[in-house]
């Protein structure tokens, strides 16, 4: 057992904040610290917090309280770090608190607290992808900070700032070492994705020693080279996202494109200050899916925001049932500290958003088991995630990790998570679909 002082840590939030959980780590382990599993053997313990709504702070407060009854040492960062009084009014005990993206700040709390063993570069080795919190054969990879955005519910901007983009090829050399290091699916995470390289003017870097433009089509072009699944997230639909969708159709990326159109109505859109009209959208689907059949699109919509009424939501349910998108979720409006909608008039009642979001979901269900039942005799690559008891748990490309449906997979043979599979759909239900090997 080494002597070197341990670092409890917790990650809270989304896939942006599990990255900066990541740096945060690696920087720690460079120094030479180690990573306690559980509260006994950690010298401190670090909360990476989420501050985006009401239910992810108390989140946040829960496992702060929880981290300084089981240890006693805790050190606060993340974006409820933004609002360091939040918490210290809560919990006082806290020994540092620093907001998101102040990774120099949260890691120098922590030498504060325990000091750094001296460094020994014969044993003090940190793998060249760094530290991560996902399972070895996935990873996030974070292309951008920031969001050049007002829309009313969200005060992302006020915690993260406007966008900033990586150069392209400080993005690429993190994905090649992931992909070198056993990563087999890279799942690309910002603000918003789409908007890459606007903040730079598209300006040019380098990689591999030729000279590469920092926007978003030369992004996913790069990345289809890579021997890895590429999933694209947190996409907004500009006309330029028309230009990858050849890129899925012929198997450089995966044909999944995650979009938060958040509603339908134009009227809810203008009150959310939401760059996207319906009908647009519409259209713009339909073309993508002659282009790319195969094509899986993901969304979130937001039922009971202020203003909304039932015929704002019916024409969201028309978008729904007209769209016919893959993967659905859904959230009750929940005011957000500091957020412009607040301030809106005709707030919905709690009954009125748990009605309507019942309604959508039962709409959306339907429309899952029907597209899944499609799938039944088809033959599908799948990447295996994990194995519980006898049962193989995989997803396909239609499936991001924690958000969307399963394969389960009936097999004698011998499978390891991170194995890329051939296996025949036998079965269906409303969100996984099951599979012989």
């Amino acid at each position: 057992m080494s002597d070197n002082p341990k670092v409890g840590f917790i990650s809270l939030g989304c896939p942006k904040a599990l990255v900066d959980s990541e740096r945060i780590l690696t920087q720690l382990r460079c120094d030479g610290y180690e990573i306690s599993p559980n509260y006994d053997n950690a010298d401190v313990v670090v909360v990476n917090t989420c501050g985006f709504i009401d239910s992810a702070k108390a989140e946040s407060l829960a496992a702060i309280g929880e981290a300084l009854k089981e240890n006693g040492k805790v050190i606060v960062t993340g974006c409820m770090g933004h609002n360091p009084q939040e918490i210290t009014e809560v919990h006082p005990q806290v020994l540092a608190v620093s907001g998101p993206q102040q990774y120099e700040q949260v890691v120098n709390a922590v030498h504060d607290v325990v000091s750094p063993p001296a460094h020994d570069p014969y044993i003090d080795l940190v793998p060249a992808q760094g530290i991560k919190l996902t399972p070895r054969h996935y990873a996030y990879l974070k292309i951008s900070e920031g969001c050049n955005h007002n829309c009313t519910f969200c005060i992302i901007p006020d915690l993260r700032g406007k966008l900033v983009s990586r150069p392209l090829g400080e993005v690429m050399a993190e994905a090649e070492g992931l992909v070198r290091s056993g990563v087999k699916e890279l799942l690309v995470v910002s603000q918003d994705t789409s908007a890459y390289g606007i903040d730079s003017k598209f300006g040019l870097g380098f990689w591999g020693g030729r000279p590469v433009k920092t926007d978003f089509y030369s992004l996913v072009k790069h990345l289809g080279e890579l021997e890895a699944w590429i999933r694209l997230h947190y996409i907004y639909p500009y006309p330029h996202v028309d230009k990858i969708l050849p890129m899925m159709a012929e198997g450089h990326i995966l044909p999944y494109l995650d979009i938060p159109f958040q509603h339908a109505s134009h009227t809810v859109l203008k009150s959310m200050r939401r760059p996207a009209h319906a009908e647009k959208v519409i259209n713009r689907i339909h073309k993508w899916r002659e282009v790319c059949p195969d094509l899986t699109i993901r969304s979130t919509f937001i039922v009971g925001f202020p203003g909304e009424t039932e015929q704002d939501f019916e024409t969201l349910l028309d978008f729904v049932k007209e769209t016919r998108i893959d993967r659905v979720g859904c959230f009750k409006y929940s005011p957000v500290d500091g957020a412009k909608a607040n301030a809106l008039d005709n707030h919905v009642p709690n009954e009125v958003m748990d009605e309507r979001w019942d309604r959508l979901m039962e709409v959306q269900q339907k429309i899952s088991a029907e597209k899944l039942q499609t799938k039944v005799g088809q033959k599908m690559t799948v990447l295996v995630d994990e194995i519980d008891d006898a049962r193989v748990i995989a997803r396909s490309p239609a499936d991001a990790p924690e958000i969307d449906g399963r394969v389960l997979i009936t097999t004698g043979e011998e499978i390891e998570p991170g194995e890329f599979l051939e296996v025949t759909i036998t079965g269906a239900d409303e969100y996984d679909l099951y599979a012989e090997f």
